[in-house]
């Protein structure tokens, strides 16, 4: 009896010995853990002004809602999860800057910084009007159902090449600083095609036109499906003696931000719509004019352009009568 007191008295005095971590018997699973620190971060100078910062996503419970980004130690950007890069502005010409990323997760909680990277940004030069020369030699290889590889030839510039951009079709997916003539872009679709090329670009914002395209297919399927949005509804409404048709839908989730929108109707391309810098991410709406008929019937269904330059698949067709 004397011994089984002793060991509740030791057990009580153990859990009074850890209640500033919690109560007794619960874990730090149970809370879950800090995010870990970003992986491959880079930092490469996009012009004598900007640094262009790259860094890889970080799986955490509960998720990450925003990464913040410093230069030395003062926070200079908060970028949504969803983004894995960003162009830190507003810098001076000739200097040397360090960079860290840090993920805070939706309960507020801050992880460690991944590596410091540092970039120099190249000097200012006055009135530079000549675009690099073009790329040459493009090239490119799979190494994944979700990666490539491309390189290709050093252009250059009176005042020298600062950074290339890598775009797949007409839409910016990729950069890497002047000194470099290869790369390898993840985070891409299996069984898609893809057509990249490469820019390059100066001190002054300089951009020469796009070397030889490199077309390139992964391997692997993937029926656009996972890649519709999602929840699409359409109604109508009558405002001012016309009809409107109301869309409302939720993003696909993809590794970057969702921006541009392909909406068709009748079967044929009806408008683009475009975001700025403050696309919707967990529910979207949009309202364009039909005409002024009632008892109209129309077929309507939206696709997202995704974050690696590819259209992803169509919403189900909905229909709509007016009135």
């Amino acid at each position: 009896m004397r011994r089984a007191a002793v060991l509740l008295h030791r057990s009580l005095a153990l859990c009074t010995a850890v209640a500033l971590l919690g109560a007794c018997g619960r874990s730090e699973a149970d809370e879950g853990r800090v995010p870990a620190a970003p992986a491959g971060v880079t930092a490469a100078a996009g012009s004598s002004t900007s640094v262009h910062v790259m860094w890889n996503a970080v799986t955490a419970e509960p998720p990450v809602e925003v990464y913040e980004v410093y230069r030395g130690r003062t926070k200079v950007e908060d970028v949504p999860a969803s983004e894995h890069m960003v162009d830190v502005s507003r810098l001076r010409p000739s200097t040397g800057y360090v960079f860290t990323v840090r993920a805070r997760d939706t309960a507020g909680r801050l992880g460690p910084p991944g590596r410091e990277v540092r970039a120099t940004t190249p000097a200012a030069v006055a009135a530079d009007g000549r675009a690099p020369t073009v790329p040459g030699g493009a090239r490119g290889r799979v190494v994944g159902s979700r990666a490539v590889q491309l390189s290709w030839s050093a252009a250059t510039d009176d005042t020298g090449v600062v950074s290339y951009d890598v775009y797949q079709g007409g839409s910016k997916i990729h950069s890497v600083g002047g000194a470099q003539t290869a790369t390898v872009v993840t985070r891409l679709r299996p069984g898609t095609r893809y057509a990249f090329t490469v820019r390059a670009r100066d001190a002054a914002d300089n951009v020469s036109p796009p070397g030889a395209t490199v077309r390139l297919t992964t391997p692997g399927t993937d029926d656009g499906r996972a890649t519709a949005p999602t929840g699409f509804r359409a109604t109508t409404h009558r405002a001012d003696g016309a009809y409107y048709l109301d869309l409302a839908w939720i993003p696909p989730r993809a590794d970057g931000v969702i921006a541009e929108y392909q909406i068709r109707l009748d079967g044929q391309p009806a408008t683009s719509l475009v975001y700025g810098g403050n696309a919707p991410r967990d529910r979207a709406t949009y309202s364009f004019y039909v005409g002024r008929e009632a008892g109209e019937t129309h077929r309507v269904r939206i696709r997202a352009k995704l974050p690696d330059g590819t259209w992803g698949g169509f919403t189900a067709e909905r229909t709509v009568t007016t009135g």
